[in-house]
């Protein structure tokens, strides 16, 4: 009856969303050694997919301080110590207050909300620190982990690298799924992102119609050298997304292959002239597409551009009605605000939904 008791009250401090360890019940004797042996295999499977990228400053910025911490406070993420340790780690001194995210099945062994939660708490700390990765012509800034089940590509300019680590930060704080994440770079926005050529919509500035080759440069280079590089399983989801014209070139991309599983177009330029009809003979194949848009970006005396707002319903209608797991999203405000968070919230969405 004791042990139920502490298990109902363990539940309640999870449904509410948020609870310190403290608080968390000691189990019984015959509990405590199977959270141990529980945790003997769940911390060495976590933790060894949750390194930096940075594996020489690794052991002193991600790895070495966090566990010695834990260590002080009666856990370890290696196994024996955890084993010997656990005991110690249930009798309610350590300090930190960490998020819930269990399942209820998993409320009967308490220590296995401490490994998801720090398994997050790794991922989180490796994610936002980036590397520079040469890949042919193009400086690629690499962040997030080695190893990991999602591929995240986003197609960038200058003005967007400025602010990628907070956009990576924020996809690492919404989601418990590993993930490295490659902001490629692009010279000419209008040309390289373009699926075709077309006039100046605004300005002087045209579009040059060379998708295709930036296509090329993800397949046949990018992706297979991250693949190695970082050690990628080979059922790793690629997930390919950006903001405004390259939002558009991952939907147009999906289009031209089956490689990518997945598509996070927030603010896409669906108001390219010849995309409704060009989408409509050459459907796009990924089977989880992510849509959002601002709800004053069709408000403009743009002719051209203020029919993003009809299209991008009409895509989604067709999505929906071809049985793809898809979302529209309206966020607030026009087209320039807060496009690495809108950027942010459509790869969360998409990994979510890939698991």
């Amino acid at each position: 009856m004791r042990t139920k008791a502490k298990t109902r009250t363990a539940l309640q401090l999870f449904r509410a969303g948020s609870a310190c360890w403290d608080a968390i019940p000691t189990p019984c004797e015959h509990h405590a050694s199977v959270m141990a042996a529980h945790s003997c295999g769940v911390l060495k499977e976590r933790f060894a997919k949750t390194r930096s990228l940075h594996r020489h400053d690794a052991e002193q910025r991600v790895w070495a301080a966090p566990n010695k911490r834990l260590q002080g406070k009666g856990l370890c993420i290696y196994k024996d110590i955890a084993c010997k340790r656990v005991s110690l780690y249930q009798n309610g001194t350590t300090k930190h207050c960490l998020q819930k995210r269990l399942c209820q099945s998993e409320l009967s062994i308490p220590l296995a909300a401490v490994i998801l939660d720090l398994s997050k708490f790794f991922q989180e700390a490796a994610a936002v620190t980036a590397k520079q990765v040469q890949i042919g012509n193009r400086p690629c800034r690499i962040y997030g982990t080695d190893c990991a089940v999602n591929l995240l590509l986003q197609m960038t300019d200058e003005h967007e690298l400025q602010n990628m680590d907070s956009e990576v930060e924020a996809i690492a704080q919404g989601s418990a799924h590993s993930f490295l994440f490659a902001a490629v770079p692009v010279k000419s926005w209008n040309d390289e992102l373009s699926p075709w050529k077309s006039p100046a919509v605004w300005g002087k500035e045209s579009f040059g119609g060379n998708a295709a080759d930036t296509l090329r440069f993800l397949t046949e280079q990018a992706i297979p050298t991250l693949k190695q590089e970082f050690a990628l399983p080979e059922n790793v989801r690629i997930i390919l997304g950006g903001y405004s014209l390259a939002g558009l070139f991952a939907l147009w991309a999906s289009t031209q292959t089956a490689l990518f599983s997945g598509v996070a177009a927030a603010s896409p330029s669906v108001w390219f002239p010849g995309w409704m009809e060009f989408e409509q003979q050459h459907p796009i194949q990924a089977q989880c597409i992510y849509l959002s848009l601002g709800d004053r970006e069709d408000r403009t005396r743009n002719a051209t551009m203020a029919a993003v707002g009809e299209n991008i319903r009409a895509l989604h209608r067709e999505l929906a009605e071809r049985r793809k797991s898809c979302v529209l999203e309206w966020n607030s405000g026009g087209h320039f605000k807060d496009a690495d968070l809108r950027t942010a919230k459509a790869f969360r969405w998409v990994m979510e939904e890939h698991a």
